[in-house]
């Protein structure tokens, strides 16, 4: 098994990363294997809506940024931590243009995987950015994983965020309940308790007659 944990922010080792390492720590310590991913610096472009992923087996069409190359990742991966840092009480838009050409192009790989989202603040906004985060969870049928308090750390420099002693423990409750739920999760398949099915037909309304 193995989490997958995405750092959005473009500060490769910064506060985000701090946290993320501190989960990602708590799930190596359950036996269960972790990479992060970074973001990078570069720009990553919003979906356009274009459709073409339907024909190009759950990758977009756009092949010059990261967002395939986290696909591919994903594809072998059980579970996903996505951390951001605060822009103006908002996740960087750099992660939010990433996860929706992700779930738009590759949401089979996610459907049943548990999923998690953390964040990095300085003071504030960190509450508004775990609500836009988590919205990609429960639309992909992934469940949740939850922790003690809102996952989240604060500092304005990886320092301060490991002098976050509240947040650091959050971070570690989350990979331990991150690394309980998989195991729970291969338990129920070995038992044959597989993931539900979807209805064969899709009902799709747009309240216009």
């Amino acid at each position: 098994m193995r989490v997958l944990l995405l750092n959005g922010s473009p500060h490769e080792r910064g506060c985000t990363h701090t946290a993320l390492a501190e989960a990602a720590g708590a799930i190596e310590a359950e036996g269960i294997e972790t990479k992060l991913f970074w973001i990078g610096k570069e720009a990553v472009r919003g979906c356009v809506a274009c459709l073409a992923c339907r024909k190009l087996d759950g990758r977009c069409v756009y092949g010059d940024d990261v967002v395939n190359a986290f696909l591919d990742e994903a594809e072998t991966s059980d579970g996903f931590i996505f951390g951001s840092p605060v822009y103006y009480a908002s996740p960087n838009g750099s992660i939010l243009a990433m996860l929706d050409r992700v779930f738009y192009a590759g949401a089979a790989q996610f459907r049943g995987k548990p999923g998690a989202s953390v964040v990095s603040a300085r003071r504030a906004g960190t509450t508004a950015s775990l609500d836009a985060l988590n919205k990609y969870f429960p639309i992909n049928g992934m469940p949740i994983v939850p922790t003690q308090y809102w996952p989240m750390v604060h500092g304005n420099k990886p320092d301060d965020v490991r002098q976050d002693k509240e947040g650091m423990q959050i971070m570690r409750t989350l990979g331990r309940n991150m690394a309980w739920i998989l195991k729970c999760f291969e338990a129920g398949k070995a038992a044959g308790i597989l993931y539900p099915d979807a209805e064969e037909l899709r009902e799709w309304t747009n309240f216009v007659r």
